[in-house]
């Protein structure tokens, strides 16, 4: 009797990890062909723009309504584009971070050292406002101290990835390394600030009372056949949640572009007036938006005349002290602590624009 030999079938484990390498490979040769094109495109929006607005629309191109068009027209491609590239490569970046790796980094580290790395960590870890109360928690209950924890918090949505890559394509390497580096600042000197103020009392009980997670969780690794995907799945998760946002953000940036007289916004935003920053920042706080919705009306302030340290404090109070993350946080902090957390932070972003007004 003899036993014969089944044929390996092409779904093997052997045969799939044959074609693994090819997979990459095409992914990776379909990823440099969209780059190629993104770029052609990318170099002919103003074109195309110019001729939606003055051939199809047939708009004159001195007139107010042509200017808010052109400007709408124009930014709106150029803006979501722009998204595009930067939430795919964020996507890849937070794919080698978690919140749980985050922690074990975190945990254990000097508070000095804690705080700055902490604000780094910030810039390239998933966070967002539904997320503030659980990494609060996992934070806390692991170790890291109270001050690190809040320069994390204040870093990850002020130093807004989004935000540093828009404002370099939109105004240079100058003002985007503004943002950043004061961003960082706030958040290490707020989250130290914080540490040296002891108010681990005003933390709510319930959270020291909560079990913290296993500090050793085992994180699979991944191909970049896989990365690649978590970067799609990002650009359809992220820019499917905010595309609306940057459209309204582009039509008031339009507005104000098309029909705000060019010295309007220098007399009341501009810096010869003392009161320009602190208003700024207090219109900022209770809206509600994101780093890509914001954006295009700084662009637009900024072409109207208002001063850099007054644009940049109200683009910071807008993502950074957002009202709805400071209401999501009262579950876990007393009034006392939140006070001190939005008095802190609201004090740097004051002084960056104060500075900033006065050097540039």
């Amino acid at each position: 009797m003899t036993t014969e030999t089944c044929p390996v079938s092409e779904a093997s484990p052997k045969n799939e990890a044959q074609k693994t390498p090819w997979r990459s490979i095409r992914t990776i040769a379909f990823l440099g062909a969209g780059l190629v094109a993104w770029w052609l495109v990318y170099g002919q929006l103003l074109n195309l723009a110019n001729w939606i607005t003055f051939h199809v629309l047939q708009l004159n191109a001195g007139t107010h309504l042509g200017s808010a068009v052109l400007f709408f027209v124009y930014e709106v491609p150029k803006v979501l584009m722009l998204l595009l590239l930067v939430v795919f490569g964020v996507g890849i970046i937070r794919s080698f971070f978690t919140p749980e790796r985050t922690r074990q980094l975190l945990a254990g580290k000097s508070e000095a050292a804690g705080n700055v790395l902490a604000a780094l960590l910030g810039v390239v870890t998933p966070f967002c406002s539904c997320s503030a109360v659980p990494l609060f928690i996992g934070f806390v209950t692991t170790g890291v101290p109270l001050g690190v924890t809040f320069s994390f918090l204040i870093s990850a949505p002020m130093v807004n990835e989004v935000a540093l890559v828009l404002l370099f394509g939109l105004f240079g390497w100058r003002v985007a390394a503004i943002y950043a580096s004061t961003g960082l600042l706030i958040a290490i000197v707020a989250g130290w600030t914080i540490g040296r103020l002891r108010m681990e009392k005003h933390v709510e009980q319930w959270v020291y009372a909560t079990q913290g997670g296993s500090s050793s969780v085992q994180e699979e690794n991944i191909d970049w056949a896989a990365r690649l995907r978590l970067g799609m799945e990002a650009v359809r998760e992220i820019v499917g949640k905010v595309w609306l946002f940057v459209m309204l953000g582009i039509a008031v940036g339009a507005g104000i572009h098309g029909y705000v007289p060019e010295n309007f916004m220098a007399s009341i935003m501009g810096k010869g007036a003392w009161w320009s920053v602190p208003l700024a920042v207090l219109i900022g706080v209770p809206m509600y938006s994101n780093a890509a919705g914001i954006i295009p009306v700084v662009q637009a302030l900024l072409g109207k005349g208002a001063a850099l340290g007054t644009v940049l404090a109200f683009m910071m109070s807008v993502i950074g002290l957002s009202l709805p993350e400071t209401v999501i946080l009262r579950k876990v902090l007393r009034p006392q602590l939140i006070a001190v957390f939005v008095g802190v932070v609201a004090t740097g972003i004051l002084i960056v624009g104060y500075v900033f007004n006065l050097l540039l």
